[in-house]
């Protein structure tokens, strides 16, 4: 007799959780739970650090520099000392003027405690301490110190060193100087100790802290390249300031420092790609605002209140012989990566100002296309800057500036200063140079559409634009097609006879295609081998690329295993990163890994072949042969091209997915990926000489 069935259970009230032990359907007052101060912070991190990964390790860093940054911005602090230690910590120490020491009336707590404890606590709120600062939301040291299995700060400030401890945001001591030291919470409001003397005139603060494993994935880590590009960028952008970046977690300590004079121009100059055609461009100025915003009173009430804002803005831009834009812009010197209201009033003015210009300068004609953002941006090189009190941002990773206001200052500052550039007189030959760069870049977009509009109109599958070299594959599963991009024609033939025509598509490329790293659109675009790629392919090319239009899932790039088979991968990826990019960033451009040698074994089985890859491999395999007492036929096989293989042996080794080997393209720093790219195949030839007399010794082929 089965057992009787249960009752069935109540039905689950909102707000119960899965996996909850015994929930007996009720829902109450006391089920409800309220985090209290920094608790709030160990349980959803991602609020406010984006993710407990390297990213959201590296985004505490940002936090503790941007406050030591904020006190240079302030004309306070003229060195920050981050050090990386080997045993995880990080500490960073500057020379302003201290974190605060005394006790803050309502909380009975020192300065030093509050900023550490408190969330929504500092000086950044309009209590005139900071007239421009990139710490706004006061939760910055507070949330890294509730993220940190110990932290230790040091101010020193009227003559004396004042020290306090935290674990995990409460403060306490340590018995000991390492992080996981026996730690006792301290009792009372005297947590902050007045310790040794300084000089009357020494300020600063040093904060070091040890990261908490429990709340970061192991292996999260500091990218120490990072770091270098974040300080660079930010001695740019507060001349005078000296960053110094210490790196002990190697055997040899490095020590890298970053001063610079020169501003936002320098900065300018540093990042732009290509070769320029005018000289920087500054443009400065500065409007007034009025919000309203919630203010404290007396009693604690929030009033809202109409407050007078001053923003002051300066832009460096620069435009040069390339085509793709870069764009840096900042608040406070915070980077904003995606831009916001100050991004769009900026391109608002620029694209503005330059289509007036080119009327009223009759370089254009009345036929000619109007002027857009992408052709103004085409080839330019800007830093968008602007300082301001208690700036908006959306979130607290402060990576998009919400203030309404800063749309129109700076379009209003651009609109005037870049009206005034073009028109004068210095500037005439300069100036033209760009409108008539931008005006050619106007018309190519526009035959470029007129092109891609005429293929849309054809089915792509049944279209006679197709080359009639290309051997289509039967499905039209993008998911699990394959284009294979064969170097030459000879190998076409086995290729066809090994792929298989449902789902793999040959395309043949007779020798060396063009290095559209140095050519121009126009001339990528009238050259058969690079169009029949485009073509096949099906997305477009550049700007109008759309990568859900491409009719294949994976390009593979399938050459000699060679130099010149390297050569031909490296201009068909020259032309994929730079006019078809998004291919690359998904992940669906692969190379081929033919193999070099086939050694058949003496006495074997009939077929039984081991395939090598390279010269070293073949050796160590005819060794282990050696060592284990058998023999293999003389003389082994070695392939010059992939043409040299028969079908089956060309299936077997580069075509079928189950025995195949594929080497996945991947970007993982887009810029530095722009850099070699330009190194190996732009036009300067100094470069790639002196790179390759340099590294030629300790190159491999399979870096090729």
């Amino acid at each position: 007799m089965s057992p009787a069935a249960p009752k069935s259970p109540a039905k689950a009230s909102r707000g119960s959780k899965k996996g909850a032990v015994a929930d007996s359907g009720e829902y109450t007052a006391k089920n409800l739970a309220v985090l209290e101060g920094l608790d709030a912070v160990r349980k959803r991190p991602g609020m406010y650090i984006g993710s407990t990964d390297s990213r959201g390790l590296m985004h505490c860093l940002w936090e503790i520099i941007d406050n030591a940054v904020d006190e240079a911005l302030a004309g306070y602090c003229h060195d920050v000392v981050v050090t990386l230690g080997a045993d995880g910590s990080v500490e960073v120490k500057d020379d302003g003027r201290g974190i605060p020491v005394d006790i803050e009336a309502k909380t009975g707590l020192t300065g030093v405690e509050l900023v550490m404890t408190k969330l929504h606590a500092g000086g950044k709120f309009g209590g005139g301490s900071y007239a421009a600062s990139g710490g706004l939301h006061g939760v910055g040291a507070s949330v890294v110190n509730a993220l940190s299995i110990r932290m230790d700060v040091a101010v020193a400030r009227d003559g004396a060193l004042h020290t306090i401890s935290f674990q995990r945001g409460v403060p306490g001591v340590f018995d000991k100087a390492t992080p996981d030291s026996k730690f006792s919470k301290s009792s009372g409001s005297k947590n902050l100790k007045k310790g040794g003397k300084v000089g009357k005139k020494a300020t600063g603060t040093t904060i070091k802290y040890w990261s908490d494993p429990q709340i970061f994935l192991r292996e999260a880590d500091y990218d120490i390249e990072e770091i270098h590009a974040r300080a660079r960028q930010t001695a740019f952008l507060v001349p005078g300031l000296t960053i110094t970046v210490n790196d002990e977690r190697t055997l040899v300590t490095t020590s890298e420092k970053f001063h610079f004079t020169g501003g936002i121009s320098e900065y300018c100059t540093f990042l732009q790609p290509d070769n320029a055609i005018c000289d920087v461009i500054r443009l400065k100025g500065s409007g007034h605002y009025q919000e309203t915003v919630p203010v404290l009173d007396d009693q604690g009430h929030l009033v809202p209140t109409d407050v007078e804002r001053d923003m002051e803005v300066d832009i460096a831009l620069r435009w040069g012989e390339g085509y793709d834009a870069t764009l840096r812009s900042f608040v406070n010197i915070i980077s904003t990566s995606k831009g916001g209201t100050h991004v769009t009033g900026f391109e608002r003015g620029i694209t503005k100002v330059v289509s007036d210009t080119l009327k009223s300068s009759r370089i254009t004609k009345a036929s000619d296309p109007d002027i857009i953002k992408d052709d103004v941006l085409e080839g330019l090189t800007a830093v968008v800057t602007v300082r301001m009190s208690e700036p908006q941002f959306e979130g607290q990773t402060k990576e998009i500036l919400g203030t309404a206001a800063a749309t129109k200052i700076v379009q209003a500052v651009v609109n005037s200063e870049l009206t005034r550039y073009f028109n004068s007189r210095g500037s005439k030959a300069q100036s033209r140079l760009v409108l008539e760069k931008i005006a050619g870049a106007a018309k190519t977009r526009v035959s470029v559409r007129a092109h891609k509009d005429i293929q849309r109109r054809k089915n792509a599958l049944e279209s006679s634009s197709l080359p009639a070299k290309l051997s289509d594959c039967r499905s039209d599963d993008v998911e699990h097609t394959e284009l294979f991009i064969v170097e030459g024609d000879s190998a076409l033939g086995t290729a066809k006879s090994a792929r298989n025509s449902e789902y793999q598509a040959l395309l043949p490329i007779r020798g060396k295609i063009l290095n559209v790293q140095k050519a121009s659109l126009s001339a990528m675009l009238d050259n058969s081998e690079c169009a029949s790629i485009i073509q096949v392919i099906g997305a477009g090319s550049g700007r109008s690329f759309n990568i859900e239009e491409a009719r294949y899932g994976r390009v593979i790039l399938m050459s000699d295993a060679d130099v010149d088979g390297a050569h031909i991968r490296c201009l068909i990826l020259t032309l994929l990163f730079k006019y078809m990019r998004p291919l690359i960033d998904e992940g669906r451009v692969f190379a081929a890994v033919p193999p070099l040698h086939r050694i058949e074994i003496s006495g074997a089985k009939k077929g039984d072949f081991h395939y090598t890859y390279s010269d070293d491999e073949m050796k160590k395999y005819l060794a282990s042969l050696t060592k284990a007492g058998k023999k293999w036929r003389e003389p082994i096989q070695r392939y010059k091209g992939l043409g040299e293989m028969d079908a089956e042996q060309l299936r077997e080794t580069t075509m079928d997915p189950e025995k195949r080997t594929l080497r996945r393209i991947t970007i993982k720093d887009g810029a530095q990926a722009e850099k070699i790219f330009e190194l190996l195949m732009g036009n300067e030839v100094g470069p790639r000489r002196d790179f390759i007399g340099t590294n030629q010794i300790d190159l491999e082929r399979i870096d090729l």
